[in-house]
């Protein structure tokens, strides 16, 4: 397959650039981003649904992906508890390598087919969970392999790609095909293909967990209070909703450990 994520930026001698010349000619390319993301606004809608639902009746959300593709899988999972007050094992990110690989890359760690499935197994992957293979590429053996198996076992599978008709959008029920095109830096994908991934993650794990309820009106009225910012955040919400004064307001956050459990036991 022809690889937009492979083929040569619009600029030429960029080592020749001043810095303002590079700063804009990033600013340009990233400015496109949006839009693409916007064309493909029904798959995601088409994805986040299935994926709200099978999590709705007890299923979990897992993202498998190597490199940045597999990093922003990682911090889209590890921000859903502190942001939405849900278990750590509801959304789960893996990355081809394991943990060591977030901060160092991990020699030939994509090119195994057969050790996703492996890393899937340690969490009992099911029937009733999601999987989404996030790959810039499209072509990445770790990602299609833990896709294709996925598929095979009954599992609804989804990805998030740079690239039409990629290996990995045909082992999905619910591709998600953002072309983003060439590069600023020929073939650098933590650029502009990363940020339409980490747009998209953005849309449907935020998504997803509002209409598992985990939002109230605007408000994150599950979040962990997980430091003074955010208690102060939960109370100016407590006061917002209950109409009280400060201190009330964080008497009853403080005792009930969330916004939406002191709005509660306010109104009992």
């Amino acid at each position: 397959m022809i690889r937009v994520t492979e083929q040569e930026s619009a600029y030429n001698d960029i080592d020749k650039m001043s810095v303002l010349e590079i700063l804009k000619g990033i600013n340009n390319e990233d400015k496109t981003v949006p839009e693409t993301v916007e064309k493909v606004i029904p798959q995601i809608e088409k994805l986040a649904t299935a994926v709200a639902e099978r999590m709705r009746n007890g299923g979990r959300l897992f993202y498998i992906g190597a490199g940045t593709s597999g990093r922003l899988g990682v911090v889209d999972a590890s921000e859903c508890p502190p942001t939405f007050g849900v278990p750590f094992d509801w959304v789960v990110g893996i990355i081809a390598g394991g943990d060591n690989a977030i901060r160092r890359a991990v020699e030939n760690a994509e090119d195994d087919d057969k050790q996703a499935w492996i890393d899937l197994q340690e969490f009992n992957i099911g029937a009733n969970d999601c999987l989404i293979g996030l790959a810039a590429s499209g072509t990445t053996p770790y990602v299609i392999g833990g896709l294709s198996t996925a598929h095979k076992n009954g599992i609804l599978t989804g990805c998030i790609v740079c690239n039409e008709g990629s290996p990995i959008a045909k082992e999905s029920d619910f591709p998600v095909e953002v072309v983003v095109g060439p590069e600023f830096l020929t073939g650098s994908t933590r650029m502009k293909s990363g940020t339409a991934q980490k747009l998209v993650l953005n849309m449907l794990s935020t998504t997803v967990m509002i209409k598992l309820g985990r939002v109230k009106g605007n408000k994150m009225v599950d979040m962990q209070l997980t430091n003074h910012k955010l208690v102060d955040r939960g109370v100016l919400m407590v006061m917002d909703e209950l109409k009280i004064d400060y201190s009330q307001a964080e008497e009853l956050l403080i005792r009930n450990g969330s916004v939406r459990k002191a709005v509660e036991s306010f109104n009992k």
